[in-house]
């Protein structure tokens, strides 16, 4: 095992506990404090509204982290230096508590910073791995997504109690101090990292060869492709005009997704014209990421469930009855944000009852656990927890009082899914990307998040439409209920084309051959 591998592990128990301490209140603290000039009514709207927005710019800002690392500064560099950003944006949440334009600069400065390191701490452990050892490798990303969970337990059980008793400051100023820690401990393992420099400018990069393929022309051949792209770039241009309807977010994020979709078409309808121009190699590698994104594409859905969880959910608890537990003597009564310890702890127990039991078990009755299978498996198992926690908000609905306890099946079934899905995915984005994208790879793995959460804000936006809203009024499910069972659908439906394409996915191995010392 790399003796480099502990910094990085613990830098990242740390920066997580920072991470989900902060947004595991978000919706709590919005909802109390922030938007309280808003409508009561209005408010969990407007909430749900803020934080989708704010996990939107997380998730997106991996695109500019991955590429500055990939062509100029390094991975180690680009995480350091980002990192700083993001502790600049914890201490403006604790510092303006009660200021609204600084409260929303400091989510923005954490946007930024910890969109900026999230690709590239995934790809820096891959990093430390080649040839000679890359089969302790999944061990290490399985870890990775261990100690993630163990610093989110953490955060998800403590924040929303120090919310409550020691008011926003203190609540949002722990989770900074974390950060400070977690870039401390990075740093301190600088002189032990194998650093894969950046890569220099190549004719035969992925944006050269992509440009080529539409731009190459054939004698008595149109431009299918091209005119393809160029069909997305008009709707992209179409989306952002529709801003002051939309919202900045939702167009630009729309724009953005017909950009990648339709280019990506366009691209692959005429790839074979770059061959000749640029090498067997790079049309290849062209090709294994197209292949690749379209994994991404269709694991979008779950994103837009799992993240629902810190603001549908919690706005579903606090509507239901919190019963007094005790535990070894100690009496006390759960907050409904406080639910969300239950995903941690059970990520930190089925990930090794995955591989202990799950797994062979899979194999001993004759089916391989691939990655893609896995993550096909946790795509519908997220789909059936909307279903059950969508029958729990049927009987709030109809006036039963229920306990909150009923939210451990729903995050049960959730949390399965996540880890067949996310810490699956962790690995099969490193192992499928060529070896001069692994950061871009990586952040497009994360725009899928964001893509996720645009969903949510569509769908948010979709129900106030007076149409949609007589449709759902017509169903006899209120609009919280008709949405959950929305989601669950879609996942569904994403799932079985999942399982397709799974089945013509051919897999291939991008780890590193040569050793870096």
């Amino acid at each position: 095992m790399p003796r480099q591998i502990p910094y990085i592990i613990a830098n990242e128990g740390c920066e997580r506990f920072s991470f989900y301490g902060m947004r595991n209140i978000l919706t709590p603290f919005l909802l109390s404090t922030l938007l309280l000039f808003i409508p009561l009514g209005d408010r969990p709207a407007e909430a749900k509204h803020v934080f989708h927005t704010f996990v939107i710019g997380v998730y997106f800002f991996p695109l500019l982290g991955g590429w500055l690392a990939d062509r100029y500064f390094g991975k180690y560099n680009t995480v350091f230096w980002f990192s700083l950003i993001y502790v600049a944006g914890h201490a403006c949440l604790a510092i303006f508590e009660d200021n609204l334009n600084g409260f929303y600069l400091g989510l923005g400065l954490i946007a930024f910073g910890s969109g900026g390191i999230k690709p590239l701490v995934v790809a820096f452990v891959g990093d430390q791995f080649d040839q000679t050892n890359k089969n302790r490798a999944k061990l290490v990303f399985d870890a990775f997504y261990w100690i993630i969970n163990f610093g989110s337990f953490f955060a998800s059980l403590l924040m929303p109690v120090f919310l409550r008793d020691y008011g926003p400051a203190v609540a949002f100023g722990i989770p900074g101090l974390l950060m400070a820690i977690a870039t401390f401990v990075f740093w301190l393992g600088k002189r032990k990292y194998v650093h894969v420099p950046p890569a220099k400018p190549d004719p035969n990069a992925f944006s050269s060869v992509a440009r080529t393929a539409l731009l190459a022309k054939r004698d008595g051949q149109g431009r299918p492709g091209l005119m393809v792209a160029g069909a997305g770039a008009l709707g992209a241009v179409a989306s952002l005009a529709m801003t002051p309807q939309w919202g900045f977010v939702i167009a630009a994020c729309t724009a953005l997704v017909l950009l990648l979709a339709f280019g990506g078409i366009g691209v692959s309808l005429q790839l074979e014209r770059a061959r000749g121009l640029h090498t067997d190699e790079a049309v290849e590698g062209v090709r294994a990421v197209l292949r690749i994104l379209i994994v991404f594409a269709m694991i979008t859905p779950f994103w837009s469930l799992f993240d629902q969880k810190a603001s549908t959910w919690i706005v579903q608890a606090n509507t239901m009855n919190s019963p007094l537990l005790s535990l070894f003597g100690w009496e006390f009564t759960l907050l409904p944000a406080q639910m969300q310890a239950v995903n941690p702890i059970l990520v930190m127990l089925l990930i090794p009852f995955n591989n202990i039991a799950l797994f062979p078990l899979m194999r001993a009755i004759g089916i391989t656990p691939t990655p893609l299978r896995r993550m096909g498996m946790g795509i519908a198992l997220s789909a059936l927890a909307w279903v059950v926690v969508g029958l729990l908000q049927l009987q709030l609905d109809g006036g039963d009082k229920i306990s909150i306890l009923w939210q451990l099946l729903p995050y049960a079934l959730l949390t399965l899914g996540e880890v067949l899905v996310s810490a699956t995915g962790l690995e099969f984005a490193y192992s499928q990307a060529p070896a001069t994208m692994k950061g871009i790879i990586l952040s497009f793995w994360y725009l899928a998040v964001t893509v996720g959460n645009l969903w949510v804000l569509i769908v948010n936006s979709g129900v106030k439409n007076p149409a949609v809203s007589a449709h759902i009024a017509s169903s006899g499910m209120s609009p919280i209920a008709f949405q959950m069972f929305f989601f669950a659908a879609f996942a569904l439906l994403v799932a079985a084309l999942f399982a397709l394409y799974a089945m013509r996915y051919t897999m291939v191995d991008n780890y590193r051959k040569e050793t870096i010392n």
